[in-house]
């Protein structure tokens, strides 16, 4: 099979090629995986994360792409959820313990044994894949392959975000960053929260431009005040700055909901401008997420069937991998980032 591979650390600044494209046999299922035959493949921040080294695999080469859509080719022996052929899609969540108390509670995502697709092992960025049948989702109908792969990890963690904000009906949401999982959060967020008013904090006015076209009622640069002060706020940028700037905008006992994995360490500098009084007091809060459980990929899938929420896709070809993580990078592109792995 074709596949793309992340063998070396690099900084895409300067290196814009990556990705390999190689040659590697298809894998064979052990007792509880099915095998899949990708469609399409989401394009997330998480990657470049990878290549750039700020969440390097614990070994390389390794396949990238954990937003994966396709239909299940071959089955292992203890196999009983899915048929041949089915389609079938695939999240950050690989699979965990199944045994500790956070697996019990349905917190698979904070399993020490948390092992993420396209990281820990090969994903999506290829023509087959191997995943445990528990940590694969049926896609519904209404979705066509490239509108669901972004619901996989974009929408599900921002699913969870939402959730962690502890946001109710009326009360004002702010975003931080307009791209695959902000804009899915807007419009889910308009489903949920009818009377809940969104502003959004963008680096450019494309981007802010985008948000107010989907209904956020201001939109503005990160470092702007928001008219109203903001009880939840979700960060979805890979910035420190943000995070900073988000803190002055919070009403008093607000919550900061940080949903992006890795930061990048050359903006800490922004850190070292908290201040107690200006970023902090008055009861504000500020919330991680760390990964994604099971659930929360399969009801944010079936909720968005439900509610009519698709993602605005940019597709790539396969052979454009490379080109569409940089465009990534550059921020050029609105919406979620799509890999066109086979048609079908």
């Amino acid at each position: 099979m074709k596949a793309w591979v992340v063998n070396r650390v690099c900084d895409m600044s300067v290196d814009k090629h990556p990705l390999e494209l190689i040659e590697l046999p298809p894998p064979a299922p052990k007792s509880d995986q099915i095998i899949i035959q990708v469609s399409v493949c989401g394009i997330c921040h998480t990657e470049l994360d990878e290549i750039e080294g700020r969440m390097p695999p614990p070994e390389l080469p390794v396949i990238p792409g954990h937003q994966v859509v396709g239909c299940v080719v071959e089955k292992g022996k203890k196999t009983k959820k899915f048929n041949i052929g089915e389609r079938v899609g695939v999240g950050w969540i690989f699979s965990a313990c199944g045994k500790c108390r956070f697996c019990d509670e349905g917190n698979e995502n904070l399993c020490t044994d948390f092992i993420a697709t396209g990281r820990d092992v090969n994903g999506g960025y290829a023509e087959f894949m191997a995943v445990p049948e528990k940590f694969a989702y049926r896609i519904p109908d209404v979705f066509s392959d490239a509108e669901a792969a972004p619901l996989l990890c974009a929408g599900a963690i921002g699913f969870r975000s939402l959730r962690l904000s502890n946001i109710r009906n009326g009360q004002n949401l702010g975003l931080t960053g307009f791209g695959a999982s902000a804009h899915l959060v807007a419009k889910i967020a308009q489903h949920l929260y009818p009377e809940t008013n969104l502003y959004v904090f963008a680096r450019n006015q494309t981007e802010r431009d985008f948000a107010i076209s989907l209904g956020a009622a201001w939109a503005g640069d990160t470092s702007d005040k928001s008219p109203v002060k903001l009880d939840a706020i979700i960060d979805t940028t890979p910035a420190w700055k943000p995070v900073v700037e988000a803190l002055k905008n919070l009403e008093s006992g607000g919550r900061l909901v940080i949903n992006a994995i890795r930061k990048e360490s050359s903006d800490k500098k922004y850190l070292i401008g908290i201040e107690y009084q200006d970023h902090l007091w008055m009861e504000k809060e500020i919330k991680s997420v760390a990964n994604v459980a099971a659930s929360d990929v399969f009801e944010f899938i079936y909720l968005a069937a439900d509610m009519g929420i698709k993602p605005e896709v940019c597709e790539y070809a396969f052979e454009d991998a490379n080109q569409a993580l940089s465009d990534l990078k550059s921020g050029n592109i609105l919406g979620a980032k799509v890999l066109r792995i086979a048609y079908t």
